[in-house]
């Protein structure tokens, strides 16, 4: 599936460099292992977008990669897809972490896969030659629909089929165009049979949830405060949402060498546990570097 390019990189686990390696703007490429003297004589370049969530990701790739003895050079806060989408095709960046979902309608603006597996089989075939994604992780930043933890105690809610079942009158708030999305009202109707009000609530939406302004709320699902204000995301068994994982996204020519580093990263990263890297950012103040190193740590994959 994948081509290799042949510049001589180290094979994976042949180095292993250390946190405080790690922590460097980049790779020096002097092992700690004295039985080896062998170096990577090529760069891996990790991007990510102007957002920190997918910065702090972007670090746990570098990172991992540093440690499996790879040289890697950051070139964060790119910006948007239109700005780096081509620095991917053209072998400039060769890996970025994505959201399956966005990616796709990017790729392909009329799709109709909604479920994790259908979105992600769906973009293999979508993207350009040349682009490759590796394992999506189940972490996802994608919208949800949320509730206060008293409220879902209140009706017995865990998932988005309860909400039939609620006596009280139910009350969606969101951006403006979430009343005309296929996820927003009608489509809660179609899916689950739920009917809700709706209350264009912008910026405020969460602050509108906490006072009581409306009951449900459109929150995206690594949004730190659904972890800082103990709200309750409500499943979404019959994907009313387009699943938004996020995944790798990689030049296929080095796809081959650095898959199992970064699968392996993909396999720890969970929506509770991205949430929690971006509590660590917006609430403790903590850099990406910070952040990354001590994931990686916990997980023991350095």
């Amino acid at each position: 599936m994948f081509t290799a390019r042949n510049k001589g990189r180290l094979a994976l686990g042949a180095v292993v460099v250390g946190a405080a390696l790690a922590l460097s703007g980049c790779a020096t490429g002097d092992p700690l292992d004295s039985g080896s003297t062998d170096t990577p004589s090529d760069t891996i370049v990790v991007g990510s977008q102007a957002y920190y969530s997918n910065e702090i990701i972007a670090e746990i790739y570098a990172q991992a990669l540093e440690n499996a003895g790879f040289d890697v050079e950051r070139q964060f806060q790119i910006g948007q897809r239109d700005a780096y989408l081509p620095s991917l095709e053209s072998g400039e960046v060769d890996l970025f972490p994505e959201y399956t979902g966005n990616l796709l309608q990017y790729y392909s603006p009329d799709t109709t896969a909604t479920t994790s597996e259908d979105v992600y089989a769906e973009l293999q075939d979508a993207l350009p030659e040349g682009l490759v994604v590796l394992d999506q992780s189940s972490a996802t930043d994608q919208d949800s629909y949320n509730v206060t933890a008293a409220f879902a105690e209140e009706n017995g809610l865990s998932s988005l089929a309860d909400l039939a079942g609620v006596s009280v009158p139910l009350t969606l708030g969101g951006p403006p165009e979430l009343e005309e999305r296929p996820y927003g009202p009608a489509g809660l109707l179609e899916k689950y049979g739920v009917t809700v009000a709706f209350t264009a609530t912008g910026d405020t939406t969460v602050e509108d949830l906490l006072a009581g302004t409306v009951n449900i709320a459109n929150v995206y699902s690594a949004d730190p405060r659904i972890q800082t204000e103990g709200l309750v995301t409500l499943a979404d068994p019959e994907g009313l949402f387009l699943a938004s994982n996020v995944v790798p996204l990689v030049n296929a020519d080095v796809a081959d060498e650095i898959a199992d580093v970064i699968n392996a990263v993909s396999a720890k990263l969970t929506p509770e546990g991205l949430v929690a890297l971006n509590v660590q950012s917006t609430v403790d103040q903590l850099s990406s570097a910070e952040i990354a190193t001590q994931w990686l740590t916990d997980n023991g994959l350095i």
